[in-house]
């Protein structure tokens, strides 16, 4: 019996494939299309009964081979969800100019592919464009159809919006050590050039577009809660991943620039973590200049003799180099990484964050691959910053916890351009940036850093859970956090740092985000607005599996002198008014 069934799956699924290759290439669920239109592939989204063309693919392909059913399956450790499932019909395409085959896989929801050299992609169909301009350290706002002249250059994740509230999500997927990155070029706004950075090794100049480029597609809440970018990259590489442990930690950068070479300022922040029951302690930039007699090892064995793990900093030594803080060039030769490496976990270092990369090239590709498989040989988790944009590394190397490759709470010290833009780009992030992969924003502040911030107290406690970050670093001063009402620091105490499960309740980008995460049978509903005006909140928690009936609200109160208002309810509520940049956090038990 067992037996026939089998047998019949294969006979649906070879028919299926063989109704595909007959009328194009559709997605197992039938949302998701490719089509041949004489060179070009056509991507399309099916929205009721209606197709919306979404983008046209200069793919320079004449034929196309048998199709066949592919599926993805696995556990994530760090993340929105921790088990994920994806299925694709796969085809490989010939170029016509060079006889070349391009790979595309057509996903329930989206598309990926790969083999094309720089190409070229239309969007005409889009009405509006969420696009970060390009930088080495993926550092920049996502404002709503900024203006694009032609040769302007666009980092990935590159959010478009279509009638019919369709949504497509432009990323890349996979990225190898022997590839490099690639980003979006516009051509004349509509139309953008694909091309990978070059980069000389050893004289020789390469240009090897890697990875699979990748499309999400579908209505917004698809596009938030999708695993594509994990779903079309490699297997997990590391047998033993016991030791990889996600959670929260106090760091010293934001409030001390300084602070992580004075020793009393690293036990001030160990503390915290102490009594807040944080797993992690982050000792940030120039630990191995610490004044008074003091070195990292003493500031290591305090948090190891508190129950705290250490994290530490390196310069990765590749980006900025002249002007930049130290410790440096430990890193970039084998040798001396492994040996930085095992001292590390010889002291009881838990993980380090690497800084100060130097773009999209193969070179930096490659260095990073190392990095993270010699850290991992040494149970150490790695957070790297100042870097590019997550590609999937996480499934793969699942001690990478986090990356930075956002404007985040650390711009407060560099400029006062953030303080006004915050909220409306905290309400853009969940629906670019955050949606492929872990995202170190260090959020929740209750105090000013160099420059101030006018978001409200629950919108900064809401961003500890509407962003996904296998570590999560809180921002602010100990005697800030531990002056707070004892219901904000129980929360911060069991707050999770990696999903079961994640939905997008309600939201638009720069407007307003509501997001559900649950870990085990808890749900964190947050929201923030991200207007300068209050708005109403609305949304739907019907859907939402295993739901509790014990209900912890944080709101703004409206009061400087007490600005929370928390309260116990018996049901969750369908509706929240926030203050102008404000926001909510609901524990639902």
């Amino acid at each position: 019996m067992i037996l026939n069934m089998k047998k019949s799956y294969l006979f649906l699924a070879a028919m299926a494939a063989l109704s595909q290759f007959m009328y194009g290439q559709t997605s197992p669920n039938g949302k998701v299309k490719v089509e041949q239109n004489g060179q070009n592939l056509e991507v399309s989204y099916k929205k009721g009964e209606a197709w919306q063309k979404v983008l046209t693919l200069d793919a320079g392909a004449a034929s196309k081979s048998q199709m066949s059913l592919g599926k993805a399956a696995y556990e994530m450790l760090v993340g929105k969800k921790s088990e994920c499932s994806n299925e694709y019909y796969e085809c490989t395409y010939t170029r016509t100019a060079d006889g070349k085959p391009v790979t595309v896989r057509v996903y329930n929801d989206g598309v990926a592919w790969t083999g094309l050299p720089a190409y070229n992609v239309n969007i005409a169909a889009a009405k509006n464009n969420w696009l970060q301009r390009w930088t080495e350290a993926y550092e920049e706002f996502f404002p709503k159809n900024r203006e694009q002249k032609e040769g302007a250059r666009w980092a990935y994740p590159a959010l478009f919006e279509y009638d019919n509230d369709v949504f497509a999500l432009l990323t890349e997927s996979c990225i190898t050590a022997d590839n490099a990155a690639s980003s979006l070029y516009s051509v004349d706004g509509k139309n953008y050039s694909i091309r990978a950075e070059v980069a000389s090794n050893h004289g020789v100049y390469e240009n090897r577009i890697g990875g699979w480029q990748t499309l999400i597609v579908g209505g917004l809440s698809d596009v938030v809660e999708s695993t594509l970018v994990t779903d079309n990259s490699e297997s997990r590489k590391l047998s033993d991943v016991s030791w990889i442990k996600p959670g929260v930690a106090s760091w010293v950068y934001w409030a001390y620039n300084h602070g992580s070479n004075d020793y009393d300022i690293i036990k001030k922040y160990t503390d915290m973590a102490v009594e807040l029951k944080l797993p992690y302690v982050l000792i940030d930039a120039e630990w191995d200049g610490m004044k008074d007699g003091k070195t990292i090892e003493d500031a290591v064995k305090y948090a190891v003799d508190n129950g705290v793990k250490p994290i530490i900093w390196y310069n990765s030594s590749v980006g900025w180099v002249d002007g930049a803080p130290t410790p440096k060039f430990l890193l970039n030769k084998a040798e001396d990484r492994e040996k930085a490496f095992a001292w590390c976990e010889k002291i009881g270092v838990s993980g380090v964050k690497i800084d100060f990369f130097s773009g999209d090239n193969n070179l930096n590709m490659n260095y990073m691959i190392e990095l993270m498989e010699c850290a991992a040989k040494h149970h150490l988790l790695v957070n790297f910053h100042g870097a590019t944009l997550p590609r999937g590394w996480q499934r793969t190397y699942p001690n990478l916890v986090s990356t930075e490759g956002v404007y985040g709470a650390e711009w407060y010290n560099n400029v006062p351009t953030f303080t006004k833009k915050a909220a409306a780009h905290n309400a853009t992030l969940p629906f670019t940036r955050n949606v492929v992969g872990s995202m170190d924003y260090t959020p929740c502040a209750f105090t000013d850093s160099q420059h101030p911030h006018i978001t409200t107290h629950a919108h900064e406690l809401a961003l500890t859970a509407l962003f996904e970050s296998g570590i999560q670093h809180l921002a602010d001063r100990p005697e800030s956090f531990l002056a707070q009402p004892q219901e904000v620091k129980d929360y911060l105490s069991n707050l999770p740092t990696a999903w079961d499960e994640t939905r997008l309740l309600s939201g638009y980008p720069g407007e307003s985000a509501v997001m559900a995460r649950r870990k085990g049978d808890v749900w964190y509903i947050a929201g923030i607005n991200g207007r300068d005006e209050a708005q109403t909140l609305s949304f739907d928690v019907s859907t939402l599996s295993r739901m509790g009936k014990t209900v912890v609200v944080f709101e703004d109160s409206g009061k400087p002198a007490k600005p929370w208002k928390i309260s116990k309810r018996k049901a969750v509520p369908s509706s929240v008014t926030c203050l102008a940049r404000g926001g909510f956090v609901m524990v639902v038990k």
